[in-house]
């Protein structure tokens, strides 16, 4: 028997770590069963509700269509990737798919990093003074109601304007921005919420030794944050693929995976399977960026007790 005491906590984790591994295979295999199935049992111009007789397009979808253009099968998608782009001597649609999701990785990382500090910051500075609590918390809330398609030109027009003045502004810094303002926002409140942890009695104990507010943040509050911060810095990496995802669509900015979403998008009639490459893309980043994160909470094990969901 091992004699580190640590030891047994280390296996949990690895354990519980596998079997997350193992639940997430199974969940995206269930999909794809599901997924045939409906195709195989489903009607083919799926399931109309309130249709007049005459009069083509009328009703409401509420099941969807499982023709071959509507519906591909699952083996399709995954043929289609390693096809050719667009036909010709173009590379793999899977080689494509990477070299946009490693453009958009980038932008949403940097986003990441811009939300990380701003939220960081706002978390600290509510913790410390009630008053700003008070006072910005609400609007915090209200800032994620904000529609981000509608966001995102307001952003990219100020980005040209500063441009403009003589101030250098790349395109892809607006998508930056524009991922911040969905990453910022669980990173606060997970501050905030892990910065007000620790219990009155240990924060009563930091006093009796004399200690200032920032011996105090550092040995006790940062540390007794690190259960609620963890999953709010995975759910802001998660927010900031989507957030930079849409923000290329928004301004039409080309190369990453966003604007090829919409450009398959427009060719789904002809090849039904195609616009599923850049789906699998980003779902992929999404994960990547999620797990990227996790890797952070290995070197503070001895501080996850208790960690909070996502």
């Amino acid at each position: 028997m091992s004699s580190d005491p640590g030891s047994l906590p280390r296996r949990r984790t690895r354990g519980r770590g596998w079997a997350a591994v193992g639940w997430g295979v199974a969940g995206v295999l269930l999909v794809a069963i599901l997924w045939e199935v409906y195709k195989f049992l489903g009607p083919s111009e799926g399931v109309v509700i309130g249709a007049v007789e005459g009069e083509a397009g009328s009703g409401v979808l509420i099941l969807p269509r499982t023709h071959d253009r509507a519906m591909p099968h699952v083996w399709s998608m995954l043929i289609r990737l390693g096809e050719p782009t667009s036909g010709g001597a173009t590379p793999p649609l899977v080689v494509s798919v990477a070299q946009a999701a490693v453009m958009t990785l980038g932008m949403a990382a940097l986003g990441w990093l811009i939300g990380v500090a701003v939220g960081m910051l706002l978390g600290l500075a509510m913790q410390r003074w009630k008053l700003v609590e008070w006072g910005l918390l609400p609007w915090i809330v209200v800032s994620q109601i904000v529609p981000l398609i509608a966001f995102a030109p307001v952003v990219n027009v100020i980005g040209n304007q500063i441009d403009r003045s003589g101030i250098p502004w790349p395109q892809w810094l607006s998508v930056a921005v524009i991922a911040s303002y969905l990453a910022f926002f669980p990173v606060a409140v997970g501050a905030l919420r892990g910065l007000e942890a620790p219990d009155r009695i240990h924060v009563d104990l930091m006093r009796s030794y004399a200690a200032g507010y920032w011996s105090t943040l550092v040995r006790l509050r940062l540390p007794a944050s690190v259960p609620h911060l963890l999953p709010a810095l995975r759910l802001a990496a998660a927010n900031a693929v989507l957030g930079a995802v849409v923000a290329e669509v928004s301004i039409g900015m080309r190369g990453g995976i966003g604007r090829m979403l919409i450009q398959f998008a427009g060719q789904a009639s002809s090849d039904p399977a195609a616009p599923w490459g850049p789906m699998f893309g980003s779902i992929a980043l999404g994960l990547i960026a999620a797990g990227s994160v996790a890797l952070i909470g290995f070197g503070l094990t001895k501080y996850r007790r208790g960690e909070a969901a996502a």
